[in-house]
């Protein structure tokens, strides 16, 4: 593996290592000092902002990296534009859905400004989208510190919390200015690293969009199969099970950082070897497959086998119901990685026009799925209905659409263990030699 990307993943990596350990802790005291039920209440909110970010995001980020590659002398306008675009659209969505909350759940006033304390972070995340600059330089180090400061702030400010014993309220706004932090040191440091001045153009705006469009429609059906699970049990059985649920799904993705990591830092080499050689290309692929598939097996089983310790130590015995569906949950997440990677192939392919089949049959199947599990198995129900969603949408749909049914044959391709024996050679030369 390239020795850059390397160092940038490995940049990614330990300072999320970092807040991986913060958060199991904050976590720990936070859930037990909530409660199942104001727990469940923070995860609902999250649920539905995270279910309108791909409307408020508008597709760019699954394409900023590659505008940024292929118009290096445009990539100010391109994250300028980007930002003003994604600020408009997270007001417009933040309105959204505090306007669901009201209709929804009517009379329910926690619920209300929970959801717009957390809801505010639609705003921030729309200027951090000058993140994809970071990523397309590979200069994720800066990035990387610049949100574990961030986090280690609010951190210290939700100890604040628990200590005075503070209202689920500021435990939401927490969020938000997590964000809020990261936007301002991300935006000093990119005035400091880049030539180019931040700036919109119309005409620029248009045509990242028209690249991007493709991916909305796309990202939203991701949410829906991603977080319909949580609205769903809210609605179908109360805050209590949400706060099951999410603790189960927290503790399945506990290592998420590490594959976003390492795939977010591959992901512009793709894009670069593609315009080098098809050969390069394809065997580029075939590498991020073969890590991501084995190392994601190997945390999943680990996880199977000491669910209940997890979950005692991170939340306690009040949380034993979420033991089932971790156990669940955490075999999806190899097959949520594998959609990740199939969405670069498809962006460097310029299939973007699939997406939208692909994650509309996910989200449709994953609806019914849950109207007919919850019922009958409660929480438990919902992950399975994650985990044959999640094999349907990013491994299933693969044969059956035919124009992308070659990226198929490079993820099979990439299980053959003489790949990953390779890769780790490499890897461990390199690092003798560097």
């Amino acid at each position: 593996m390239n020795i850059k990307v390397v160092k940038n993943a490995g940049w990614i990596i330990s300072c999320k290592l970092i807040k991986a350990i913060l958060t199991i802790l904050i976590t720990i005291f936070t859930a037990r000092y909530l409660g199942p039920s104001n727990y469940g209440l923070i995860s609902y909110a999250a649920s539905l902002v995270t279910f309108i970010t791909p409307i408020m995001k508008l597709g760019l980020d699954s394409t900023l990296v590659y505008e940024i590659v292929n118009d290096e002398k445009n990539e100010g306008e391109i994250i300028g534009t980007s930002m003003i675009m994604c600020f408009l659209s997270g007001l417009l969505c933040l309105i959204g859905i505090l306007a669901f909350v009201l209709f929804v759940n009517a009379n329910e006033f926690d619920t209300f400004i929970v959801t717009l304390l957390y809801g505010m972070l639609l705003l921030f995340q729309a200027i951090e989208m000058i993140q994809y600059w970071f990523q397309a330089k590979l200069l994720s180090k800066y990035s990387s510190i610049a949100m574990l400061i961030s986090y280690i702030i609010v951190t210290i400010f939700q100890v604040y919390l628990l200590i005075n014993q503070k209202s689920v309220y500021w435990f939401a706004l927490s969020h938000s200015i997590d964000y809020l932090l990261i936007d301002i040191m991300l935006c000093f440091i990119y005035y400091k690293k880049s030539k180019y001045k931040l700036s919109f153009s119309l005409e620029t705006g248009k045509k990242i969009f028209n690249n991007s469009k493709y991916y909305i429609i796309s990202s939203l059906m991701v949410a829906v199969f991603a977080q319909t699970d949580k609205i769903m049990i809210k609605l179908m059985i109360g805050n209590e099970y949400v706060g099951y649920y999410s603790a189960a799904t927290t503790c399945a993705t506990m290592f998420a950082f590490v594959f976003a990591a390492i795939i977010d830092s591959t992901r512009p080499i793709i894009f670069e070897n593609k315009n080098k050689s098809q050969e390069l290309y394809e065997k580029s692929m075939i590498k991020i497959y073969s890590i991501i598939i084995y190392f994601s097996l190997i945390v999943s089983l680990f996880t199977t086998i000491i669910a209940p310790l997890i979950i005692r130590i991170m939340y306690g015995t009040n949380y034993y119901p979420s033991i089932i569906s971790l156990r669940i949950i955490v075999w999806f997440s190899t097959f949520s990685y594998l959609g990740t990677i199939r969405n670069i192939w498809i962006m460097a392919e310029k299939k973007q026009k699939f997406l939208w089949i692909i994650n509309l049959s996910g989200a449709l199947l994953n609806i019914v799925i849950n109207l007919i599990l919850i019922p009958m198995y409660g929480i438990n129900g919902a992950a399975f209905a994650s985990l044959l969603t999640q094999i349907f949408s990013n491994f299933v749909i693969g044969f059956i659409i035919k124009p992308i049914s070659y990226n198929n044959i490079l993820m099979i391709k990439s299980i053959n263990p003489k790949i990953i024996i390779s890769i780790l050679k490499k890897f461990l030369n390199s690092q003798k030699e560097y």
